[in-house]
């Protein structure tokens, strides 16, 4: 039997809760500001609750979330957000990489590990980048979030989880396991500067050297599919989702998930990719099937 993955992403979760003015002395101005101007009319809870559902539907064999359930990094945002996550399953069943709308601000840092830290830890709890061995998995979980000034929204990875990354792509390799790696940031984006990934190109670099099956991305509110290099001519899959909580028409593409129907064993993987998209009229279906490896 398969293993299957669903993947979500850019939660968003509305509505934003009562908002001090003395909560908007700082970048969070400028969120609050975009949430009301845009953003508010973009992100329902009804459509996240709906594809919640579909979710559970599908019974997935784990869930990943890269990132934003947050909108401006409040504190009364992370124990709704840790709701979602219990609703998605348990910390064994869940996997979790923080987005940079999670860590909006310095004092986020500690709102997120104090409500979502037991999805953000690995099998031996440990920080980023963490490791789940799953069936024939090896979920990675790396943090780009980090607090950043106004009118930004980069990531950044940073020398030290990129040098352990490598190490855990090498071991469970070796391990003969399908090597999964979390992150919020894509890698490849056509996103404005001050929306990028950082240090995408010391990343791919890794990648490259070490290789990986699979690279899971949030951030960019699209359905993506990017193939970059690994060892030896491999294509590495890089994929993004839409927002889980997008109304129909509402942002640049609508609310959607993915599954990963992953079987085979190392040097004979098959990975399909099942798109559910919410239609217009509300209504969650599959859309699409790609084959991801053997890749195209």
């Amino acid at each position: 039997m398969p293993f299957t993955l669903a993947h979500l992403s850019d939660i968003h979760l509305a509505p934003l809760p009562a908002v001090h003015v003395l909560d908007l002395c700082s970048k969070r101005i400028t969120g609050y500001l975009n949430w009301q101007r845009k953003r508010r009319s973009v992100h329902e809870r009804a459509v996240l609750d709906r594809m919640i559902a579909d979710v559970s539907a599908q019974a997935p064999d784990h869930v990943a979330v890269t990132g934003d359930i947050a909108n401006i990094g409040l504190e009364a945002e992370y124990a709704p957000g840790r709701a979602v996550l219990d609703s998605l399953g348990t910390p064994a069943t869940v996997s979790f990489v923080p987005g940079n709308h999670d860590i909006y601000v310095a004092e986020s840092i500690g709102f997120a590990d104090r409500a979502w830290g037991d999805f953000m830890r690995g099998d031996g709890g440990e920080g980023f980048p963490y490791l789940k061995r799953r069936g024939p998995l090896a979920l990675i979980g790396l943090n780009t979030g980090v607090p950043t000034p106004p009118f930004q929204a980069t990531g950044t990875l940073g020398e030290a989880q990129l040098a352990a990354l490598g190490a855990l792509l090498d071991r469970t390799r070796d391990e003969k396991l399908f090597r999964v790696v979390l992150i919020h940031h894509p890698p490849v984006s056509d996103s404005p500067h001050h929306k990028v990934l950082t240090d995408a190109t010391a990343f791919m670099r890794v990648i490259a050297q070490h290789g990986a099956e699979l690279i899971l991305h949030g951030h960019d509110h699209l359905d993506m599919l990017n193939f970059i290099a690994g060892p030896n001519d491999a294509r590495v899959p890089a994929v993004g989702v839409p927002s889980a909580s997008a109304a129909p028409g509402a942002d640049k593409a609508n609310a959607g998930y993915h599954l990963y129907r992953i079987e085979g064993e190392a040097g004979a993987w098959r990975c399909e990719m099942v798109v559910r998209e919410m239609e217009m009229d509300g209504v969650v279906k599959e859309v699409r099937r790609v084959t991801l490896c053997p890749s195209p």
